[in-house]
């Protein structure tokens, strides 16, 4: 937000300037990937073809929006395969863009991407440390647990809110069964099944 730059307005609660949507509909309604058309991740590719043309994108901290969260399992993993191939895919399509909005917000989307690959990385090796030399690598869950830690006191702090403390429990969920998520989105990029 102080870039002007949001990398991705929410669908529930994004609003645009009709001028602007009216510029950018033909290519909006028109989206390919890799020559197939493609129909997810509409909010993050509308925020990616209005920064393209010129326009800032705002975070409006008291906008509230009501939406659909999955409720079990299997639509919560689809879910998280969409959005991640919608990451990806539109991550590829911001790289040359990112440069002319900032410096700082090119190493944080680029880290935000490179993040969850050395979080498994470093996962398998720790694995393989476990299968191959038979010791418990405790450096490694160490030093995920701290980064964890880290990362969820500097969000409680900034909100002033102490249960994003919790969001560490979440790191599990996201090595076991997001990080291999995310590799097979990466793999199927083209793929626009819901």
């Amino acid at each position: 937000a102080r870039f002007g730059a949001v990398m991705c307005c929410c669908g529930p609660c994004a609003m645009y300037r009709r001028s602007a949507l009216t510029l950018l509909l033909d290519q909006y309604e028109a989206q390919f990937f890799r020559g197939k058309p493609s129909d997810f991740g509409e909010d993050r590719h509308l925020t990616i073809l209005m920064l393209k043309a010129g326009f800032r994108t705002e975070y409006v901290p008291d906008a509230i929006a009501a939406t659909v969260v999955p409720h079990s399992l299997g639509p919560y993993l689809r879910q998280q395969l969409r959005w991640a191939r919608s990451t990806f895919r539109d991550t590829f399509l911001a790289l040359r863009l990112l440069p002319e909005l900032d410096g700082y917000l090119t190493l944080d989307v680029i880290g935000q991407n490179l993040g969850p690959f050395l979080l498994a990385v470093s996962t398998l090796a720790a694995l393989a440390q476990l299968v191959i030399g038979g010791s418990i690598p405790w450096w490694t869950g160490l030093t995920i647990a701290a980064m964890t830690m880290v990362r969820c006191s500097v969000a409680a702090i900034r909100a002033r809110d102490l249960r994003f403390i919790g969001f560490s429990l979440h790191t599990p969920i996201n090595i076991f069964l997001l990080l291999p998520l995310k590799a097979y989105a990466l793999c199927t990029l083209s793929n626009s099944d819901w």
